[in-house]
Order: C-alpha cells, then sequence, then structure tokens
C-alpha cells in the first residue's frame, strides 16, 4: 500500500450527502486513540456534492456519468497517495466492482464489512434494513445478506417512504428529524422478527447521536471502525 513520507493516508469520496461526510471525518477523529493531533489519522477527502443523486441514477438506469465521475475521484486520490479508499454512502457501492477496478488501491467495501460484521453478532438470523430506495432495490444488502446465511428484511411500503421523507427532507434538507418516528420504524422490524436493526444509509446515523437501542447496527460506524484498523490505530 502506498504510505507517502512513511504515513498511512487514506482517501475518501464523499460528498454523498455532504452532512454524512463531515459526520464520518468526525467519528474517525473521536473514535481514534490519540494524545496529540500527530497520532490521527491522514485523511484526502474529496467532497464530491455535485454528485447526482444515487437512487435517482439506479432509478433512471443511466449509470455511466456517475461512474465515470466516481472512477476520477478514486483515481485522483490514488494519485496524491492514499493507501485506500472509503466511500461513506452505502448505494453507491452498487458500482463498488468498477470503481474498485479503476484503481490500484484497495477501496473498502462497506456493504461487506457490514455484513461481515452483524455475521459475527451472536444469535442474529434476521436482520432488519433501513436504507434508501435505490439500496433495496438493487438488493444491495439483501444480496450479501444471503452470502452469509442471513435473511434481510425491509420496511413496508408505507414505512419506506416515512424512511424516505426522513432521509431526503430531514437529515439532506438540514430539516430536525423526529426520532420517535425514526424509533417507530426500527420497532416496526423487530415486531416482524429482525434481531438487529441496520442504519444503512449514511444520513441515518443522524440518530446515533442519541441513544439508540443495542440492537441497532450504524453501517457507518463499522466503515469508521475499519479505516482505524487499516491506518494501524486503535479505536477508542
Amino acid at each position: 500500500m502506498n504510505k507517502a513520507n512513511g504515513l498511512y493516508k487514506v482517501g475518501v469520496i464523499g460528498g454523498m450527502g455532504p452532512a454524512s461526510t463531515v459526520f464520518f471525518m468526525d467519528k474517525v477523529v473521536q473514535h481514534t486513540e490519540a494524545s496529540k493531533d500527530q497520532d490521527h489519522i491522514d485523511m484526502v477527502v474529496l467532497n464530491h456534492a455535485t454528485l447526482p443523486d444515487r437512487t435517482e441514477i439506479l432509478a433512471s438506469g443511466e449509470h455511466q456519468p456517475f461512474v465515470e465521475a466516481m472512477i476520477k475521484d478514486a483515481q485522483m486520490l490514488q494519485s496524491l497517495g492514499v493507501s485506500c479508499i472509503a466511500i461513506p454512502c452505502n448505494t453507491a457501492h452498487y458500482f463498488y466492482n468498477e470503481i474498485q477496478k479503476s484503481v490500484e488501491i484497495p477501496v473498502i467495501n462497506m456493504i461487506e464489512e457490514v455484513v461481515l460484521y452483524v455475521s459475527k453478532m451472536p444469535s442474529v438470523k434476521t436482520v432488519g434494513i433501513l436504507a434508501t430506495n435505490g439500496s433495496l432495490r438493487t438488493k444491495l444488502y439483501e444480496n450479501a445478506c444471503a452470502k452469509v446465511g442471513l435473511k434481510a428484511i425491509a420496511p413496508s411500503e408505507g414505512s419506506q417512504k416515512v424512511l424516505t421523507d426522513i432521509i431526503y427532507k430531514g437529515v439532506k434538507g438540514g430539516n430536525e428529524s423526529n426520532l420517535a418516528e425514526f424509533l417507530t420504524l426500527v420497532e416496526e422490524l423487530r415486531d416482524r422478527g429482525a434481531d438487529v436493526v441496520l442504519l444503512a444509509c449514511t444520513e441515518l446515523s443522524y440518530f446515533k447521536s442519541n441513544t439508540l437501542p443495542l440492537y441497532c447496527v450504524d453501517a457507518m460506524d463499522v466503515l469508521v471502525q475499519k479505516v482505524i484498523e487499516l491506518s494501524g490505530k486503535k479505536w477508542k
């Protein structure tokens, strides 16, 4: 792996959305065991906010412009000497293979890492997925769960509409989101048999600033932990 000046550098393709990218960076800083500035992880962050909405791209079927933009970002980060690339956006991982093939450095597969993490949790057989319409339509988590023998369930149609409003009108729109409304969606999946509930959209990490039940797993937390681990640092 590339090490510029002897230091491990993480590249981040962000901006999907911008608030989630800032939250991701903050989590990396907050959870890296460090006693001074120099103990933290060097990061090169592309806050590419003008990338098209991933769900809209998937619905339209016009993938190529988005894929080309992501590949350009990945190659730019590689040219800047980063050692690996993190993408704090679940839905964008539908294009993971194309992005990984375009560079010689590892691109962390957030979906696989999250499912691997959940599969190691005791007595977990069914996973509830709170995600964008794009992630659900493409069965990103459903397929990954099936590979390790886990069952994935999604919200009902009505609940998914509520979740979409929370993501787009709430967090992405810069408006206050209702914690009680969100927890109702979590409990619906629990009532239908989910052993754990995945916050499988980085906008939903917003709710981790509150105290959520232990059976809620934030996909962003798993990505942050992987970044810290790859950087040779310790999780705090």
